[in-house]
């Protein structure tokens, strides 16, 4: 997308701690679909006979996505593991080429991440009157749209993206932050339009930009977008009922401890969470713009300060990590914007962040849906256990003896259960 357009995530909370809250037809060749992206793995995808063409072509059914974590369930007193989710809102690729430069980082660490894709990034900006945001007139957004080679290589870098094992999920569109119409104002009626735009602006990239010779995207969206941030974290609330109604699985937009999740209105929420500040007496969320807002608090801070407040990010996400791994294990979720805020230093410590933690024993760096897939396959008793654990606490002996299988419950006998009064001796 155009640089001009692109506009950092702000938000706003009461307390001082967590200031600034992310906050059917085409001319292309269906073999392009095996090769994927630059640097693809080859035979990630179906072949070219199980490739079905979904609306204009911008989209296909592709058969099952290659490189998930397969989900089991923890075994009787087995440790869990210790999940790392490293996530990206807005996710599109422009000239600093972060989307692509992240990709390979991710293939060289094992690590596969959740790109939160806003939609405005595949409608150009002469088609901009398609989009129709809630509470504001037709056409407007507060990141602006696209152009047609960023258009190109956005679908090119999602294409590539998925067929790794990665997930798209949805930023949603115009950004709209603040009260005067911004997200945190919208009903579930205006969440739900926003959804619907969004999915439309995948859906129909190649009508609206009328790019035939590219290949489209290797997924259903209305079956792979599962899961979102709202942009500045704000409007959680009301969007959480309407993903809730439409069948959405998880939500990443409030602020948590490092604590093992719970539901919300059926959904997971897998929220940003507090994490330390080295050397100073507050913890932030985990995310590059509030380390940035606590440092700087301008994209363009001191360039003597650039490697120190990127060393203070990556030191915080490391402490935040420790205190999980050798405590209570729970999932460690940290969201990033592809910018180069202060001389790109945070990108610097997201990137060391991912080298150091993602190649350790026992940690899978996976993206939400596959987090999701892993809780949905948990006893929920166990799960309801390990959320009594707090921050930084490990079982006081071991997990073995913590998650040890609960004694069996032994049935009761027809001709007791039958008997007078035959039930009152199981409750002494």
């Amino acid at each position: 997308m155009k640089a001009a357009t692109r506009r950092v995530a702000v938000g706003a909370v009461a307390t001082a701690l967590i200031a600034g809250l992310a906050g059917c037809s085409g001319s292309y060749d269906s073999a392009d679909l095996k090769k994927g992206a630059p640097g693809a793995k080859k035979g990630v995808t179906a072949p070219k006979s199980a490739v079905r063409l979904i609306g204009d072509g911008s989209t296909a059914f592709t058969g099952v996505q290659p490189g998930l974590l397969k989900p089991e369930r923890l075994k009787p007193g087995q440790q869990p593991p210790q999940f790392v989710v490293f996530s990206w809102d807005g996710a599109g690729e422009d000239s600093q080429k972060l989307f692509s430069h992240f990709r390979r980082v991710g293939k060289k660490y094992n690590a596969t991440m959740t790109y939160f894709l806003s939609g405005v990034y595949l409608l150009p900006e002469a088609k901009a009157n398609l989009y129709l945001p809630p509470q504001h007139t037709a056409g407007r957004s507060d990141i602006g749209f696209n152009d047609t080679q960023g258009i190109r290589d956005t679908v090119r870098e999602l294409r590539g993206a998925w067929q790794e094992g990665n997930e798209v999920g949805t930023h949603f569109n115009g950004h709209f932050c603040g009260p005067d119409g911004g997200v945190g104002t919208w009903s579930v009626a205006e969440w739900k339009s926003e959804i619907s735009q969004a999915k439309s602006f995948v859906k129909n990239w190649r009508t609206n930009t009328g790019l035939k010779d590219v290949p489209p995207l290797p997924f259903d969206y209305d079956k792979e977008l599962i899961g979102a941030r709202t942009p500045c974290l704000e409007g959680r609330p009301n969007f959480v009922r309407a993903a809730s109604e439409l069948g959405f699985r998880y939500d990443t937009s409030g602020v948590n401890d490092q604590v093992w999740p719970k539901r919300d209105l059926g959904l997971w929420d897998l929220s940003m969470q507090l994490v330390p500040v080295p050397g100073r007496a507050f913890e932030t969320l985990s995310m590059d713009y509030n380390f940035m807002v606590n440092q700087s608090g301008t994209v363009k801070g001191d360039p003597s300060e650039h490697r120190y407040w990127g060393n203070q990010m990556r030191d915080g996400l490391l402490m935040a990590f420790d205190r999980a791994y050798q405590g209570n294990r729970a999932p460690l979720i940290i969201g990033n914007h592809f910018e180069s805020w202060n001389g790109g230093t945070y990108m610097r410590a997201v990137e060391q962040t991912i080298a150091t933690v993602c190649v350790k024993r026992d940690v899978k760096c996976v993206s939400f849906r596959q987090l999701a897939d892993w809780l949905d396959a948990q006893d929920p008793q166990v799960l309801e256990k390990m959320r009594t654990l707090r921050v930084g606490q490990a079982p006081k002996d071991g997990w073995a003896a913590f998650l040890a299988a609960r004694p069996a419950v032994a049935p009761t006998s027809p001709a007791v259960a039958a008997a007078p009064g035959g039930n009152k001796a199981e409750r002494h």
